[in-house]
């Protein structure tokens, strides 16, 4: 039996709302260590967005998701035909 290893969060984390649409920031990494900081994003629909490189801070990873948020909109979050994002 594989254990998960224990996350630490940001306090970066939380809800966000824009436009009406709410979405959950996720960052996080391995608690204990130095690695780098995870960064998802997940819908209200529970559509996980996974940026696949980790950030130095926890604030880089912040101000990346808000500059995808400011460029490509709070939609871009939300899997549908219309909406599909690749990070």
């Amino acid at each position: 039996m594989t254990k998960t290893p224990k996350l630490e969060h940001s306090d970066f984390s939380g809800e966000f709302e824009d436009n009406g649409i709410t979405v959950l920031v996720d960052i996080f990494r391995p608690a204990g260590t130095e690695d780098g900081w995870s960064l998802e994003v997940i819908s209200q629909q529970e559509d996980v967005t996974t940026w696949e490189d980790t950030f130095s801070t926890d604030q880089e990873a912040w101000e990346e998701f808000l500059a995808t948020a400011e460029r490509d909109g709070i939609e871009s979050f939300l899997d549908d035909d219309e909406a599909v994002s690749t990070h």
